[in-house]
């Protein structure tokens, strides 16, 4: 059965994106990191916030743009939405709803991660109760201002239990199981 995994590059200071959603930040720290390549071939399905899908990437302008991991991944993708657009987008499920949305993109995963991306949709399976694992890799860069890799002001704690932590040329990564 797959697994739910959020993973992201994230700053320093705790930025996954710069001041109003820019993404503009990640481009030089996108490079060789052999964790990426392997967890890249483990994802078989993209659970994806709208926000995400319809925002900024740090590979605007190149022939990148618009493809996950910059085209280093192709397959099915699911943005959660309340707002689906009136024109299909090849490859992708629009759902409206939270359970919908984990129980069809794992359903596409097979036995592999569903990868999570966007933070409030990360938020959101971590409260129900779906997110298996955290994988961060820690940019060296401090951006002051951005949307976090987690924000629940007034949560409560959440316990993780560190499964790795190893490094590449541009990031420091840390791979958590949410406990």
């Amino acid at each position: 059965m797959s697994k739910l995994l959020y993973s992201c590059t994230m700053s320093l200071d705790g930025f996954i994106a710069g001041a109003g959603g820019d993404m503009s930040w990640l481009t030089e720290h996108i490079g060789p990191n052999p964790l990426v390549d392997e967890v890249i071939g483990k994802i078989g399905a993209l659970l994806v916030g709208n926000r995400t899908f319809r925002g900024d990437d740090p590979h605007r302008g190149t022939d990148k743009e618009g493809k996950p991991f910059g085209g280093g991944w192709t397959g099915p993708q699911f943005v959660l939405t309340h707002h689906a657009p009136d024109t299909p987008v090849p490859g992708v499920t629009f759902v409206g709803d939270l359970d919908g949305a984990v129980a069809a993109a794992k359903a596409a995963a097979g036995d592999k991660y569903v990868n999570v991306l966007g933070a409030d949709t990360a938020r959101q399976c971590l409260e129900a109760g779906v997110l298996d694992e955290i994988l961060v890799f820690i940019a060296p860069v401090l951006l002051g201002d951005g949307v976090r890799l987690f924000d629940r002001p007034g949560g409560a704690d959440v316990k993780l239990e560190r499964l790795s932590l190893t490094s590449a040329p541009l990031a420091t990564n840390l791979w958590f199981r949410v406990l």
